[in-house]
Order: C-alpha cells, then structure tokens, then sequence
C-alpha cells in the first residue's frame, strides 16, 4: 500500500470544485452484461472493477510503460489494447493468431500488470443467486457501483483523502444507461450509501474509443475476476496477479475489502 503524498500541490480547491484534489485517481470498467432479463451460462456474472492509482505513480510508470510497449508492438500508441480482441484477435491484434507472437506479447504484457502499481476493488454479481435472492433486485449496476465506491472511499480515507476530491473515469455507455449511472453516481456520493457520508468523488464519462491508459488497465483485469469467480477451478494466470493488488485487511484478507462478491 502506498503511503499518502506530502506534496503540497493540489491543496487549494481548483475553480469548478468545492475541495482540494487529491493525489489519487480511479478509472471503471465493467465485464458481463449487467441486465437481469436474460442470463447468458456462458457468463452469469457482472463485474464492476475500479483501478486506484496514484497520481504520480500514473503520470511516471504506468503511462510511460504502457506507452513503451504500444510503441514496441506497433509502432506507435494509438492502439487501444481491449481484453476481448486480445481474446479473440481482430484488426490491430489479427497477427496474435500467430502463437509465437501471441506468446511474446502476453510476456511483455503480463510485465506490465505485475509491476502495475495500482490498487483493486472488485465487485462481482453473481446473477442467477442475485436474483434467486431478490424478489425485486436493483440493477445490477447500481448496486456494484455503491458496493465499489464504499470502499474505494475507505480505502482513500485511509491515505488521508478522504476530504479531498478525487476523479472516477468511466467508460461511456449510451445515453440512457450514462444518465442512470449519474443518477445512481451522485445519490451514493450524497450520502445514500453504508457510511451515511458524502463521499467526495467526481466522475467524469469518456467514449469507449479514447485511448486512455488507465481504462484499459481497468478493461484488462475486469474479466479474469469474473471468471476466478464462475470458474474457480480453471487455471487463471491473469487474476493470480490481481489477486496480488486487491484491496486487503490488515491481516491480508481481500474478501470483503477489495473483493466483494454479491449476493
């Protein structure tokens, strides 16, 4: 765990905002369908994965790394690395059909998710006992949300951020769904939530096709949690290294801290 900054910048409250930023920063992505109506058995479950970062650590090893391999892979950095066309290799990933490429790039890549200095909080639904359990369940997505940021705050608080304003970045949806997420987003900060708080976190949404860094760090650990959980016997290479950054009690416990499985 990473101990709080002692840099003094940021401490006075930028135009536009009520509190002083903080020195951390939380980008959100999701795995599984979050509706309720049909549950695929390929994939029963909804994960709703938040990357905490350091800001300084973003800005100097996690950006600069990630960068390095795009540029080594392809050229250059434009390419926006999403788990699924990594799983099934389409358009810019096509040569990963090649199983000797494929291994070099999941080296490099596997590199750069153990170093990754970030910290994870997971929630993942699991959908047929969500709704076995609730006669009317709340979506989904509201519910992991809530879940998350209960104790992505504890986990801020903690670092002594906890009165100071950090960003959530979140993956556009559609017009619809993005105006819910905003609804379900401002009356958890408001203090509908298990500490009864306001929890003094800004979320700003950003289109699926930017190219941001951490996103895509989000996007790629999102899965590999969904499948720890529906199947647990399946060798997962991927989730041992985020098991590794999970959220963890004093006495080293993700359950419950960074990993919350619902219901």
């Amino acid at each position: 765990m990473t101990s709080p900054s002692t840099d003094p910048a940021g401490s006075k409250a930028p135009l536009g905002h009520d509190a002083p930023l903080g020195d951390y920063i939380v980008y959100v992505d999701e795995s599984g369908d979050h509706g309720l109506e049909r549950v695929s058995p390929d994939y029963p479950v909804f994960v709703l994965l938040f990357a905490i970062f350091r800001k300084a650590d973003y800005l100097e090893k996690v950006c600069p790394a990630v960068q390095r391999f795009k540029f080594e892979t392809w050229g250059h950095d434009e390419v926006v690395l999403h788990e699924h066309e990594l799983r099934k290799p389409k358009g810019d990933f096509l040569f990963l059909h090649s199983q000797p490429a494929r291994e070099r790039f999941n080296a490099k890549l596997t590199g750069i998710m153990q170093e990754l200095p970030v910290t994870v909080v997971a929630v993942v639904i699991d959908k047929p006992a969500f709704v076995a359990k609730y006669s009317e369940p709340v979506g989904p997505y509201s519910y992991a949300l809530e879940a998350g940021l209960e104790r992505v705050f504890r986990h801020l608080d903690g670092l002594g951020q906890g009165s100071r304003e950090t960003p959530v970045i979140l993956e556009c949806r559609g017009r619809k769904e993005d105006a819910e997420l905003e609804l379900a987003f401002r009356r958890v900060c408001d203090g509908e939530n298990v500490l009864r708080k306001k929890l003094l976190f800004r979320h700003y949404m950003i289109p699926k096709a930017a190219n941001s860094t951490g996103l895509q760090m989000a996007d790629l650990m999102a899965r590999p949690v969904g499948l720890k959980h529906f199947r647990p016997a399946q060798p997962n290479r991927a989730y041992d290294i985020i098991h590794q950054k999970l959220r963890a009690s004093p006495a080293g416990r993700v359950e419950g801290w960074g990993l919350k499985i619902i219901p």
